[in-house]
Protein backbone atom coordinates (compact mmCIF):
# COMPACT_ATOMS: atom_id res chain seq x y z
CA UNK A 1 0.00 0.00 0.00
CA UNK A 2 1.06 3.34 -0.81
CA UNK A 3 1.80 6.23 1.04
CA UNK A 4 -1.19 8.12 -0.73
CA UNK A 5 -3.77 5.04 -0.44
CA UNK A 6 -2.45 4.36 3.63
CA UNK A 7 -3.55 8.34 4.29
CA UNK A 8 -6.85 8.12 2.41
CA UNK A 9 -7.61 4.42 4.26
CA UNK A 10 -6.60 6.34 7.56
CA UNK A 11 -8.18 9.88 7.21
CA UNK A 12 -10.04 11.19 9.90
CA UNK A 13 -11.85 13.95 8.07
CA UNK A 14 -14.54 13.76 5.76
CA UNK A 15 -12.17 14.97 2.63
CA UNK A 16 -8.41 15.41 2.91
CA UNK A 17 -7.31 18.80 2.89
CA UNK A 18 -4.68 19.22 -0.48
CA UNK A 19 -3.69 23.08 -0.88
CA UNK A 20 -1.07 23.47 -3.86
CA UNK A 21 1.48 26.16 -5.05
CA UNK A 22 3.36 26.81 -7.57
CA UNK A 23 7.44 25.52 -6.41
CA UNK A 24 9.69 29.02 -5.88
CA UNK A 25 6.86 31.13 -5.36
CA UNK A 26 7.34 33.99 -5.05
CA UNK A 27 10.89 32.92 -3.95
CA UNK A 28 12.65 29.94 -2.83
CA UNK A 29 12.12 31.18 1.09
CA UNK A 30 9.09 32.44 0.57
CA UNK A 31 7.91 28.93 -0.85
CA UNK A 32 9.30 27.36 1.87
CA UNK A 33 7.28 29.63 4.66
CA UNK A 34 4.00 29.17 1.98
CA UNK A 35 4.56 25.06 2.47
CA UNK A 36 5.23 25.78 6.27
CA UNK A 37 1.54 27.81 6.39
CA UNK A 38 0.22 24.85 4.78
CA UNK A 39 1.04 22.15 7.17
CA UNK A 40 0.04 24.94 10.01
CA UNK A 41 -3.15 25.30 8.69
CA UNK A 42 -3.80 21.29 8.37
CA UNK A 43 -2.62 20.50 5.51
CA UNK A 44 -3.03 16.61 4.74
CA UNK A 45 -1.22 16.74 1.21
CA UNK A 46 0.48 19.16 0.24
CA UNK A 47 0.56 20.00 -3.97
CA UNK A 48 4.48 21.53 -5.23
CA UNK A 49 4.15 22.33 -8.81
CA UNK A 50 7.41 21.98 -11.09
CA UNK A 51 7.57 25.71 -13.07
CA UNK A 52 7.09 25.28 -16.89
CA UNK A 53 7.26 28.31 -19.71
CA UNK A 54 3.41 26.55 -20.74
CA UNK A 55 1.45 25.41 -18.34
CA UNK A 56 -2.08 24.86 -20.49
CA UNK A 57 -3.89 23.58 -17.70
CA UNK A 58 -3.40 26.61 -15.34
CA UNK A 59 -5.30 29.98 -15.22
CA UNK A 60 -3.49 33.50 -15.17
CA UNK A 61 -3.22 33.40 -11.46
CA UNK A 62 -1.12 30.29 -11.79
CA UNK A 63 0.68 31.16 -14.83
CA UNK A 64 2.07 34.56 -12.97
CA UNK A 65 3.41 32.72 -9.79
CA UNK A 66 4.94 30.44 -12.60
CA UNK A 67 6.58 33.01 -14.92
CA UNK A 68 7.60 34.70 -11.55
CA UNK A 69 9.33 31.81 -10.24
CA UNK A 70 11.25 31.25 -13.80
CA UNK A 71 12.44 34.98 -13.97
CA UNK A 72 14.50 33.84 -10.88
CA UNK A 73 15.81 30.83 -12.51
CA UNK A 74 13.66 27.83 -10.52
CA UNK A 75 14.34 24.80 -11.44
CA UNK A 76 12.80 21.20 -11.41
CA UNK A 77 16.07 20.41 -9.01
CA UNK A 78 15.13 23.43 -6.95
CA UNK A 79 11.74 22.27 -6.57
CA UNK A 80 12.31 18.69 -5.61
CA UNK A 81 14.71 19.91 -3.37
CA UNK A 82 12.40 22.39 -1.90
CA UNK A 83 10.39 19.00 -1.47
CA UNK A 84 12.18 17.04 0.17
CA UNK A 85 12.55 19.50 3.49
CA UNK A 86 8.75 18.53 3.58
CA UNK A 87 8.32 15.02 2.43
CA UNK A 88 9.24 13.55 5.37
CA UNK A 89 6.25 15.22 7.62
CA UNK A 90 3.06 15.33 4.99
CA UNK A 91 2.91 13.36 1.77
CA UNK A 92 4.29 15.54 -1.24
CA UNK A 93 2.74 15.50 -4.82
CA UNK A 94 4.17 17.17 -7.92
CA UNK A 95 2.36 18.73 -10.34
CA UNK A 96 4.99 18.56 -13.58
CA UNK A 97 3.96 18.69 -17.15
CA UNK A 98 5.51 16.10 -19.00
CA UNK A 99 8.05 18.24 -21.37
CA UNK A 100 9.97 19.02 -17.88
CA UNK A 101 9.98 15.14 -17.20
CA UNK A 102 11.10 14.23 -20.62
CA UNK A 103 13.43 16.89 -20.78
CA UNK A 104 15.14 16.05 -17.50
CA UNK A 105 14.78 12.22 -18.54
CA UNK A 106 12.06 10.52 -17.55
CA UNK A 107 14.17 8.02 -15.36
CA UNK A 108 16.26 9.77 -14.04
CA UNK A 109 13.64 12.36 -13.01
CA UNK A 110 11.41 9.73 -11.45
CA UNK A 111 15.05 8.49 -9.26
CA UNK A 112 14.89 12.03 -8.43
CA UNK A 113 11.42 12.28 -7.18
CA UNK A 114 12.01 9.00 -5.14
CA UNK A 115 15.30 10.17 -3.51
CA UNK A 116 12.92 13.76 -2.43
CA UNK A 117 10.32 11.52 -1.16
CA UNK A 118 7.55 12.45 -3.70
CA UNK A 119 4.78 10.52 -2.78
CA UNK A 120 2.73 10.90 -6.29
CA UNK A 121 3.40 12.95 -9.32
CA UNK A 122 0.53 14.90 -11.85
CA UNK A 123 1.65 15.16 -15.08
CA UNK A 124 -1.66 17.02 -16.62
CA UNK A 125 -0.83 16.61 -20.35
CA UNK A 126 0.24 12.97 -20.31
CA UNK A 127 -2.99 11.17 -21.80
CA UNK A 128 -2.90 7.52 -20.14
CA UNK A 129 -3.31 6.13 -23.77
CA UNK A 130 0.28 7.36 -23.90
CA UNK A 131 1.28 6.99 -20.22
CA UNK A 132 2.39 2.55 -19.90
CA UNK A 133 5.72 2.42 -19.28
CA UNK A 134 5.60 5.92 -17.27
CA UNK A 135 3.38 4.41 -14.66
CA UNK A 136 5.10 1.23 -15.07
CA UNK A 137 8.75 3.11 -13.65
CA UNK A 138 6.34 5.44 -11.05
CA UNK A 139 5.01 2.52 -9.26
CA UNK A 140 8.42 0.50 -9.57
CA UNK A 141 9.50 3.61 -7.36
CA UNK A 142 6.92 3.80 -4.78
CA UNK A 143 5.12 6.82 -6.69
CA UNK A 144 1.63 7.12 -7.05
CA UNK A 145 1.24 8.27 -10.69
CA UNK A 146 -2.11 10.79 -10.55
CA UNK A 147 -4.07 10.14 -13.24
CA UNK A 148 -6.73 13.43 -14.16
CA UNK A 149 -10.54 12.91 -15.13
CA UNK A 150 -12.56 15.53 -16.57
CA UNK A 151 -16.22 16.18 -16.48
CA UNK A 152 -15.93 16.26 -20.73
CA UNK A 153 -14.96 12.22 -20.18
CA UNK A 154 -16.73 9.62 -21.90
CA UNK A 155 -17.63 6.63 -19.81
CA UNK A 156 -15.17 4.61 -21.75
CA UNK A 157 -12.72 7.19 -20.75
CA UNK A 158 -13.49 7.14 -17.35
CA UNK A 159 -12.94 3.24 -17.48
CA UNK A 160 -9.70 3.34 -18.76
CA UNK A 161 -8.33 5.90 -16.26
CA UNK A 162 -10.08 3.81 -13.12
CA UNK A 163 -8.14 0.65 -14.57
CA UNK A 164 -4.50 2.44 -13.98
CA UNK A 165 -4.88 5.05 -11.42
CA UNK A 166 -3.37 4.82 -7.86
CA UNK A 167 -3.11 6.66 -5.00
CA UNK A 168 -6.39 8.98 -6.02
CA UNK A 169 -7.51 10.42 -9.11
CA UNK A 170 -8.02 13.62 -10.04
CA UNK A 171 -10.81 15.03 -10.60
CA UNK A 172 -11.35 18.54 -12.68
CA UNK A 173 -14.09 20.38 -11.26
CA UNK A 174 -14.68 22.35 -14.61
CA UNK A 175 -13.89 21.88 -17.98
CA UNK A 176 -11.19 24.59 -18.28
CA UNK A 177 -7.93 25.92 -16.62
CA UNK A 178 -7.08 26.49 -13.08
CA UNK A 179 -8.77 29.50 -11.33
CA UNK A 180 -10.91 30.24 -8.10
CA UNK A 181 -14.57 30.62 -9.31
CA UNK A 182 -17.58 32.06 -7.60
CA UNK A 183 -19.13 28.55 -7.79
CA UNK A 184 -19.12 24.94 -8.38
CA UNK A 185 -20.84 23.31 -11.63
CA UNK A 186 -24.42 22.20 -10.45
CA UNK A 187 -23.14 18.78 -12.66
CA UNK A 188 -20.10 18.06 -10.28
CA UNK A 189 -21.91 15.77 -7.65
CA UNK A 190 -23.66 13.87 -10.97
CA UNK A 191 -20.01 13.70 -12.52
CA UNK A 192 -18.11 12.26 -9.22
CA UNK A 193 -21.24 9.98 -9.17
CA UNK A 194 -20.31 8.57 -12.99
CA UNK A 195 -16.43 8.49 -11.56
CA UNK A 196 -17.22 6.47 -7.84
CA UNK A 197 -19.46 3.58 -9.52
CA UNK A 198 -16.18 2.89 -11.68
CA UNK A 199 -13.81 3.02 -8.55
CA UNK A 200 -12.47 2.34 -5.20
CA UNK A 201 -9.63 4.81 -6.01
CA UNK A 202 -10.05 7.93 -4.08
CA UNK A 203 -11.50 10.88 -5.75
CA UNK A 204 -10.05 14.66 -5.14
CA UNK A 205 -11.36 17.72 -6.41
CA UNK A 206 -9.52 20.19 -8.30
CA UNK A 207 -9.68 23.69 -10.39
CA UNK A 208 -11.98 26.33 -8.69
CA UNK A 209 -12.40 25.51 -5.26
CA UNK A 210 -12.34 29.00 -3.55
CA UNK A 211 -13.76 28.84 0.27
CA UNK A 212 -15.29 26.47 3.01
CA UNK A 213 -18.90 26.51 1.80
CA UNK A 214 -17.93 24.46 -2.01
CA UNK A 215 -15.16 22.30 0.03
CA UNK A 216 -17.88 21.31 2.04
CA UNK A 217 -19.94 20.38 -0.76
CA UNK A 218 -17.47 18.39 -2.55
CA UNK A 219 -16.72 16.82 0.69
CA UNK A 220 -19.53 15.30 0.41
CA UNK A 221 -18.99 13.10 -2.87
CA UNK A 222 -15.30 13.15 -2.83
CA UNK A 223 -12.02 12.01 -0.41
CA UNK A 224 -9.71 15.58 -1.06
CA UNK A 225 -9.90 19.22 -1.59
CA UNK A 226 -7.47 20.44 -4.07
CA UNK A 227 -6.99 24.55 -3.47
CA UNK A 228 -4.34 26.22 -5.52
CA UNK A 229 -5.26 29.24 -6.91
CA UNK A 230 -7.06 30.78 -4.28
CA UNK A 231 -4.19 30.39 -1.89
CA UNK A 232 -1.68 31.70 -4.31
CA UNK A 233 -4.43 34.81 -4.95
CA UNK A 234 -3.79 35.39 -1.07
CA UNK A 235 0.19 35.87 -1.41
CA UNK A 236 -0.17 37.89 -4.83
CA UNK A 237 -2.53 40.32 -3.58
CA UNK A 238 -1.20 40.84 -0.40
CA UNK A 239 2.22 42.77 -0.86
CA UNK A 240 3.69 41.46 2.32
CA UNK A 241 4.26 37.94 2.88
CA UNK A 242 3.82 38.19 6.45
CA UNK A 243 0.50 39.11 6.27
CA UNK A 244 -0.40 36.79 3.20
CA UNK A 245 1.08 33.56 5.26
CA UNK A 246 -1.12 34.70 8.38
CA UNK A 247 -4.05 35.07 5.48
CA UNK A 248 -3.50 31.65 3.98
CA UNK A 249 -3.21 29.37 7.15
CA UNK A 250 -6.60 31.36 8.47
CA UNK A 251 -8.30 30.20 5.23
CA UNK A 252 -7.32 26.74 5.22
CA UNK A 253 -8.22 26.18 9.21
CA UNK A 254 -11.51 27.70 7.95
CA UNK A 255 -11.28 25.12 4.99
CA UNK A 256 -10.23 22.40 7.49
CA UNK A 257 -12.85 23.25 9.94
CA UNK A 258 -15.44 22.08 7.59
CA UNK A 259 -13.91 19.05 6.14
CA UNK A 260 -14.08 17.56 9.88
CA UNK A 261 -17.63 17.90 10.18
Amino acid sequence: MSRLEKLFRDRRKKALLMPYTTGGYPDIDGCQRILEAFIGGGADVVELGVPFSDPLADGPVVQASTQQALAQGVTSDDVLELASRFSGRVPVVLLVYYNCVFAYGVERFLDAAAEAGIAGIVVPDLPVDEAGDYLESCRARGIDPILLVAPTSLDERIDLIAANASGFIYCVAVAGVTGARASLDDQLPQFLGRVRKRTDVPLAVGFGVSGPEQAAVIAEHADGVIIGSKLIGLVSEAGDLDAALGSVKTFLQDVNEVLMK
